[in-house]
Parts: structure tokens; sequence; C-alpha cells
């Protein structure tokens, strides 16, 4: 295995790390909510098709639009860390809905369990990372092995 050190960025991946942790320090402190990305689009997506999209969801939204917004805001200080896709759309598609299972079997995603679960001393959330991280993992080195093939 090789490092690419030209894409290797310290700085820009501490930063971005401190950002998402005050983020759900902001969160967490404001309404009292866990940072899970999964669960703030679920509530307001079902809060929207009710009918009552604003209702008590501000912080959601708001919290959702900042996600959005974010490398936009990014890009006015530095270029984007945008690499190029390696793999076609409908693989893309795939992979997403893969994931999105494994949030509800999971219930939760890697940002609920791994920023705020851990934080919190959560065992569930230590065996669903390690779960998404093995997994991962084991993902890689078979596609690894597959594309030396």
């Amino acid at each position: 295995m090789t490092l690419d050190w030209n894409a290797f960025t310290p700085g820009a991946s501490l930063a971005g790390g401190l950002l998402i942790g005050a983020a759900a320090v902001l969160l967490v402190l404001g309404t009292g909510r866990i940072a899970g990305i999964a669960g703030i689009l679920g509530t307001a997506w079902q809060a929207l098709r009710a009918g009552r999209p604003l209702h008590g969801q501000g912080p959601r939204w708001a919290f959702l639009g900042g996600l959005v917004a974010a490398p936009w805001l990014w890009s006015l200080f530095a270029p984007a860390p945008v690499g190029a896709p390696v793999v076609g759309a409908g693989l893309l598609v795939a992979a997403g809905l893969l994931v999105g299972v494994g949030v509800r079997m999971g219930n939760g995603c890697t940002s609920g369990h791994g920023v705020c679960g851990l934080s919190r001393g959560s065992w569930r959330s230590l065996a669903n990372v390690l779960a998404f991280m093995g997994s991962g993992v084991a993902t890689v080195a078979l596609l690894r092995l597959i594309g030396a093939a």
C-alpha cells in the first residue's frame, strides 16, 4: 500500500473534525438532540411529508442546510478536494441504498454512532462503529483483491 502524499491533508482533516465536533456540541447544547444525520434527516422528512415542515423543525432544517452549504462556503476560501468518480452511477446508487439499509438496521449512522455515541461511551455505538469500519475494510480489501486478479 502506498500513501498519496500530495493528497495527504492533515490540517484540513483536523479542521473538518473540529468543525464536526463543534457542530455536534452546539446541537446538543442548543436542542438537547444528538447529531445523528440520519435521524435529523428522517425526522425533518417525516414532518415535511405530514405537511408541517417548519413546525418545531427549525434547528433540524438549519443543521441540514449547514451540511449542504458547507462545501460552497469552503470553496470561497480554498479549492474543494473533489476526486473523480471511479465507478458508474448505477454502482453509486446501489452503494447508497446499501448504506441506507445499514443505517436503518444499525439504528443510526456514522455521525450518530461514531461522533456522538462513542463520545457518550455507548456500547451499542461501539458495536456499530466496529461493524461499519470492519465492513469498510473488508470491502476495500475485497475490491483490491478483485482488481488485482
